[in-house]
């Protein structure tokens, strides 16, 4: 926060650089790519909620599964509307359906905290999944087809990485407006002790179910692009519990609380599950969670923590050799 210039031209110059994959590595590599980007976005808008205000939802691919569902139906039924504009109708869509579910949901779940909220996260998942598993309209045992979006002379791989990169750098940005201002400033004054906030004046239930609902939205619109990369999708492809586990692992790894740490979290994960450890299938899962565990308990604060305390250890022994 103290040197915002060259942070920003920083995440400039990786914006650029990542916007050159498709031209420069193999399609595998694209498509974790795709992952690698659509896994920070998610974890960057689970943080605003999670990590910022204290929140943390073990539920979120609920809006995963409603923003893409919804999208999927309203452009499945429309006809004669160009394509170009599909993408944005579903956008839209999406976006508003899983912003009306927090809003109607906000009041009675962020009565809740810690633990009880957490479940209470996972059960409205689970809720959200059987509707759609078991209500013939939603189509979610037979599986939704999205409409093609991709223009007939661009590789669908590159299109829909290029897609998640404006995304992921959408919402990063505005996870960066809202940890600079009041507005972040108050969630952040909820994490430490939201009873102490509530009575120096900060308006803590107003502040909750805003961040509540624009974590969703921003989730529902990463989950529409998800569902259009599928091209398919049931209820299990994208109401999935591990994406529940991993917005949370993100976070862990790259430094809860922060802005870039579910960036680093979800880049390094899933390079090590994809690239490292995808040929190890019998040894993947055990692996994984040796190396989550070696981290968690190596740096308690994630990476951003551990590069900040080396950090302070060096300017301690500075000012030493200079007494």
């Amino acid at each position: 926060m103290t040197r915002p210039l060259p942070l920003a031209l920083l995440v400039v110059a990786a914006a650029l650089l990542l916007a050159a994959v498709p031209n420069l590595l193999p399609p595998f590599y694209v498509r974790v790519g795709q992952l690698m980007i659509y896994s920070a976005g998610l974890g960057v808008a689970w943080a605003i909620l999670g990590g910022f205000a204290g929140y943390a939802s073990f539920g979120h691919s609920a809006f995963i599964g409603v923003g893409a569902f919804a999208a999927g139906l309203v452009e499945t039924r429309l006809g004669g509307v160009p394509t170009a504009l599909l993408l944005p109708i579903g956008v839209l869509v999406g976006g508003a359906a899983c912003g009306a579910l927090s809003a109607i949901i906000a009041y009675p779940i962020l009565r809740l905290r810690g633990t009880f909220f957490a479940i209470a996260m996972l059960g409205v998942s689970c809720v959200c999944a059987e509707l759609t598993n078991n209500v013939d309209f939603f189509e979610g045992s037979l599986g939704l087809t999205f409409p093609s979006v991709v223009p007939a002379d661009v590789d669908p791989a590159a299109f829909f990485y290029e897609l998640y990169l404006v995304a992921g750098l959408a919402v990063l940005l505005i996870a960066w407006k809202i940890r600079d201002s009041r507005f972040g400033a108050g969630l952040l004054s909820i994490r430490e002790d939201e009873d102490t906030a509530r009575m120096l004046g900060v308006p803590t239930e107003r502040y909750k179910r805003t961040a509540f609902v624009v974590s969703a939205v921003l989730t529902g619109v990463l989950g529409v692009l998800y569902g259009h990369s599928l091209g398919y999708i049931t209820t299990d492809s994208v109401y999935r519990d591990d994406t529940n586990l991993n917005l949370i692992v993100y976070s862990l790894l790259g430094g809860m609380g922060t802005l870039f740490g579910p960036v680093i979290g979800a880049f390094l994960l899933v390079f090590v599950t994809q690239v490292i450890l995808g040929r190890l299938l019998d040894f993947h899962l055990f692996a994984t969670g040796l190396l989550l565990a070696f981290l968690v308990l190596a740096a308690p604060g994630g990476i951003i923590g551990l590069v900040r305390s080396f950090r302070l250890r060096r300017q301690r022994a500075r000012v030493a050799a200079a007494e």
